[in-house]
């Protein structure tokens, strides 16, 4: 029975009538983490496949295969999604485990410009070798 009449719900009024819920914010934050977790199996299995074929392989033999424009755009997007679903996964662990609101502010900022800077540092050391080989060429 609900402490207020004609509700059987477990939300206020006032979360009523503001339309908030469990279903306006955290739905978006599941399915990005599985959808990055979805898309990260094949790129995963595509850049193993790759690190294999160029183990023994000479320095000028790896710039070119990565300044190879499909190879160049697959590494960028597995790279985006890492760091993407990487900071989603550390947010939940923040926000369930860290009860100082200082603390868990400062953490998620922290994560969030971390997630941005490596992202940022894998695209452009790729967007580098792409392009100084696609000069040289």
């Amino acid at each position: 029975m609900s402490a207020y009449p004609g509700q059987d719900s477990l939300r206020t009024p006032l979360k009523i009538a503001r339309r908030l819920g469990s279903s306006k914010s955290g739905v978006h934050h599941w399915w990005v983490q599985r959808l990055t977790a979805i898309a990260l199996i094949p790129l995963s299995i595509w850049f193993l496949f790759l690190m294999g074929a160029l183990v023994h392989a000479s320095y000028p033999v790896v710039l070119a295969t990565i300044a190879q424009p499909v190879r160049a755009i697959f590494l960028i997007v597995l790279s985006i999604c890492l760091f993407w679903h990487g900071a989603l996964g550390l947010q939940v662990i923040i926000e369930d485990y860290v009860h100082i609101r200082w603390l868990e502010l400062t953490l998620q900022i922290a994560l969030r410009f971390g997630a941005i800077l490596g992202a940022l540092a894998c695209v452009l050391a790729v967007l580098a070798i792409w392009l100084t080989c696609a000069a040289q060429s």
